[in-house]
């Protein structure tokens, strides 16, 4: 079994842990990153989200309907 293990580095497993460690360290201080961003465009831009989020609203109903009146003609 211990010969058919893959190692990145042709050395030791430390180095592929370094590096795993290393690259899932970046993605979640990314993934951080990104939900602050989205956080404080929510908080700055409220007003403008909810006139958008109100004006989808009969688009999506409009959506529903049909899709149900697809569903319905089968």
């Amino acid at each position: 079994m211990g010969q058919d293990e893959k190692k990145c580095c042709k050395t030791e497993s430390k180095c592929c842990d370094s590096k795993k460690m290393l690259s899932m360290l970046v993605k979640v201080v990314l993934g951080l990153v990104f939900l602050v961003l989205g956080g404080l465009t929510i908080y700055k831009f409220w007003p403008d989200l909810l006139i958008i989020v109100k004006g989808c609203v009969g688009l999506f109903l409009l959506l529903a309907g049909v899709i149900t009146l697809a569903i319905a003609k089968e």
